[in-house]
């Protein structure tokens, strides 16, 4: 798990679009938190620290400390709100959790060891079938990222969730299939080969058989 980051926000007084745009004007993103059976708290972010943080890999399975003039508050993003063109940040929200309460959140999958993979060194493909894994862990357990072992794997095998090895108190969401993370697909060339030597045979035996006819 990484240090936990701490995010200084402001009260927002007035809520609403009017509001909202005075906010980016001067240079803050609104947001809002909510959750754990409080009410919700209109905020204003810092729009610059704001994307710092979302450039950063993992930004919605981070732990984050919000300081909202001197209360703290546990929280994690759930929904960012960006420009339809410019990207920019126009709203977030955040929830408030609870140190002992699990949660659910998706966490990043990497991949380690490929030049230990013996199916990528023969010209085999990493097909990735989860870029990230939803488990379920306390607030202050959440990984950085999901670590998947390459090592050994040969062309045409799967990695499932059942092969990797998960941080104490973490579990995967999904419990009633042993779902599949990634696998090493055959190397494209010989598909592409086959096909045609398929394609070449059977072409030679349609005009074996109009022969014979002949």
């Amino acid at each position: 798990m990484s240090d936990t980051v701490v995010i200084p926000v402001s009260r927002r007084a007035k809520v609403g679009k009017g509001a909202a745009r005075a906010a980016r004007r001067a240079g803050s993103i609104p947001g809002v938190v909510y959750g754990l059976a409080a009410d919700p708290v209109s905020v204003a972010v810092e729009e610059l620290s704001l994307n710092r943080l979302i450039s950063q890999p993992g930004f919605f399975a981070q732990l984050f400390i919000l300081d909202v003039e001197g209360e703290k508050m546990n929280v994690l993003a759930r929904d960012l709100q960006v420009h339809p063109v410019t990207d920019r940040p126009m709203h977030i929200d955040f929830l408030r959790v609870a140190a002992d309460v699990l949660i659910a959140v998706e966490v990043p999958a990497v991949f380690l060891n490929e030049e230990e993979c013996p199916g990528l060194r023969e010209g085999g493909i990493l097909n990735i079938v989860r870029h990230a894994v939803e488990v379920s862990c306390r607030p202050d357990s959440i990984p950085e990222q999901i670590e998947i072992d390459l090592s050994g794997y040969e062309v045409g095998d799967s990695i499932h969730i059942s092969s990797v090895s998960l941080p104490d108190g973490v579990t995967p969401t999904i419990t009633d299939r042993d779902f599949t993370v990634a696998t090493i697909a055959a190397p494209t060339k010989v598909i592409e080969v086959a096909e045609e030597e398929t394609g070449e045979e059977a072409a030679e035996e349609a005009e074996a058989e109009a022969t014979e006819e002949e």
